[in-house]
């Protein structure tokens, strides 16, 4: 299978034709519109090791993964980033390309922290290792977590090898009331105090709390922290809505933003339903207020903001970059990809 990719990959290099790189489809929405020709990545799935006493997982860019989560429950174990599916379909190879992670991130860290090592196929057809089951090239980079969010555009990732977790002996959700600023600082206190929270999403003046860990910690903890248990189902419910933005709060046609600033940043100034996660940390916005103002207002605060889904995106989904940045990008561009045939615009509008 990687010979018929990178087979593909060379033929369109040779012609200039831009390759829509796309596993399940699930993330199509995100980033600039896709175009070119479609490269299916399902066929080329499976997991190729999996080692639970050793904590790592190599899987192949098409697998599913919901398929690679199940095999890793049946061990009791788990991808801590908490990875968002937007559905069924969703792959392996999708995941890291899109770098996102779900509500553990604040506690566990973000996708690209879990990321040892990856197979590439770059623009000339190579197949590139990067990592193990950890090299970096020779310019420093490391390249296996640098493909993290990356969205394609450097090259088709067919493998790559994560670290897993076990999963906690125990969870409980607490719902509590309160208003936006309370609730920053009651996150703020908890984080200070060394809570087991592993989640936390406030909107409507509700602030929902995930304790995780041993039992006796999180039954400690949930004794602190007071307010309303929900029923194991229901929690399960509820922060998968979140992962997976099938929560009402994410149903309707405006635009939404991802804005991610200091977990400590005030309540922003900006029309429209926020709703927070990560303790702070990230904050997103129902909103038809114009990109300047909403960037304006992520800078001001120490952040950023990407259009996440829905809205004009003619100026761009991502912030934009500073110059020395944007050139570091480009170059890293031309060297993995030098007839730019991969997911062009998806990142960035000039490459």
């Amino acid at each position: 299978m990687p010979e018929r990719l990178r087979e593909r990959i060379r033929e369109a290099a040779g012609r200039a034709a831009p390759l829509r790189l796309r596993g399940g489809g699930s993330k199509d929405f995100y980033g600039g519109a896709p175009r070119g020709e479609i490269l299916d990545t399902r066929e080329h799935a499976g997991i190729v090791s999996y080692e639970p006493t050793e904590l790592v997982v190599t899987a192949r860019c098409g697998t599913p993964l919901a398929e690679l989560e199940d095999a890793l429950a049946a061990h009791g174990q788990m991808l801590a980033f908490e990875p968002p599916h937007f559905g069924g379909a969703a792959t392996v190879g999708g995941c890291v390309a899109a770098g996102l992670s779900g509500p553990r991130r604040a506690a566990a860290g973000a996708l690209r922290d879990f990321v040892l090592g990856a197979r590439l196929i770059d623009g000339s057809g190579r197949e590139l290792a990067f990592g193990g089951q950890v090299m970096k090239n020779v310019a420093g980079y490391d390249v296996s977590r640098l493909l993290a969010g990356s969205l394609g555009v450097l090259g088709l990732i067919v493998e790559v090898s994560l670290k897993v977790l076990p999963r906690p002996a125990a969870e409980r959700t607490l719902r509590l009331e309160m208003p936006q600023d309370k609730a920053l600082e009651a996150l703020s206190r908890w984080a200070g105090a060394g809570q087991p929270v592993s989640a936390s999403a406030w909107r409507d003046g509700e602030l929902s709390v995930r304790l995780s860990g041993a039992g006796r910690a999180v039954q400690a903890g949930a004794g602190k922290l007071g307010g309303e248990a929900l029923e194991d189902a229901a929690a399960e419910r509820f922060w998968s809505g979140i992962r997976d933005h099938t929560d009402p709060y994410f149903a309707g046609g405006a635009p939404l933003w991802r804005l991610s600033v200091p977990a400590t940043a005030a309540p922003l100034d900006l029309a429209g339903a926020p709703l927070v996660e990560w303790g702070g940390a990230l904050r997103w916005l129902r909103s038809g207020a114009e990109a300047a103002t909403v960037r304006a207002a992520a800078a001001r605060a120490g952040g950023h903001a990407t259009l996440f889904r829905g809205g004009d995106k003619s100026a761009g989904v991502f912030a934009p970059l500073a110059p020395a940045i944007a050139r570091l990008h480009r170059e890293l561009k031309a060297a993995f990809d030098p007839a730019g045939v991969f997911n062009p615009g998806r990142l960035y509008p000039d490459f």
